[in-house]
């Protein structure tokens, strides 16, 4: 074997290695381009981290491409459209009776401040603030409130509970859109006496329309007997009024109830005519 290689083979290591530095070339810069270009996505803001450190002192990215420093800076993703978080709270009113309900909070993030949301509190929100500000403003608002009044004053209870989560939540950049409460669930024992309480206030005030009907109707007939007596006492009193006229007529005029008489004839003959009168005789005639 020779002591020197040919320079064939010289040339095809040369090129061998530079394949090989040129792939490593390359997959560096694919590395630093990757790491240089961070994407917020759609319905998001972009926290920026500067070795894992929040920069307060940059705005939160908006949604699109961003080139950043690589390998110094990362770019978290937080979504800040309309999102729903449901709890179960379970309290005690006033009066001490267990009351069990539901919140939910239609929310989002403030899109101004999801960077001092992420460097105070992270991205567990959920079950970090908005579930212990649920349970304890229904155990505050609650207590204030009687069993019966949780149900006859609803909407009040339903206002003051939408405040004090809204007051809570917006200290930490939370910002709520919609509150919705159901109906607030009572043992089964309170919840009978309830509905019974209820029936018998139904009834109560049935019975008491049903004497109002009564009353009218009776004061109806009443008005309608006034209205009858009122009729006959006119009619009467009319009568009366007449007979007087026709009496004075006839003392002054003997002659007047003949006059009578003949506006009332309607001009047949009669067969008889009574006493004083002239007798009028129709007598049949055979053909």
């Amino acid at each position: 074997m020779s002591r020197y290689q040919s320079p064939k083979v010289n040339v095809n290591m040369s090129a061998a290695r530079g394949v090989a530095v040129g792939i490593i070339l390359l997959i560096i810069i694919g590395v630093v381009i990757s790491a240089s270009v961070k994407i917020v996505d759609s319905g998001h803001r972009g926290v920026l981290l500067h070795w894992n450190a929040v920069d307060l002192t940059q705005p939160p990215l908006e949604e699109g491409l961003h080139f950043v420093v690589p390998f110094q800076d990362e770019v978290v993703n937080i979504e800040v459209r309309t999102l729903k978080y449901a709890s179960d709270a379970r309290s005690a009113s006033r009066d001490l009776q267990t009351v069990e309900t539901t919140v939910t909070v239609n929310y989002h993030p403030n899109r101004e401040a999801v960077h001092r949301l992420y460097k105070d509190i992270g991205l567990d929100y959920e079950n970090r603030v908005i579930q212990p500000a649920i349970e304890e403003t229904v155990k505050q608002v609650t207590a204030k409130y009687n069993a019966e009044e949780l149900i006859t004053k609803r909407p009040l209870v339903k206002q003051d509970i939408e405040a004090a989560i809204t007051e809570r939540l917006n200290q930490f950049e939370v910002v709520t859109e919609v509150i919705s409460i159901t109906d607030f669930e009572f043992s089964p024992l309170f919840a009978q006496a309830i509905e019974s309480k209820v029936e018998a206030e139904q009834n109560a005030l049935r019975a008491e329309n049903d004497l109002r009907r009564i009353e009218v109707e009776a004061k109806q007939r009443e008005a309608n007997a006034i209205g009858l007596a009122n009729a006959n006492i006119a009619e009467a009193k009319g009568e009366a009024e007449a007979i007087a006229i026709i009496n004075r007529a006839l003392d002054e005029n003997p002659n007047y109830l003949d006059w009578l008489k003949t506006q009332a004839w309607d001009g047949k003959l009669p067969l008889v005519v009574g006493e004083g009168g002239t007798p009028f005789i129709q007598i049949p005639i055979k053909p």
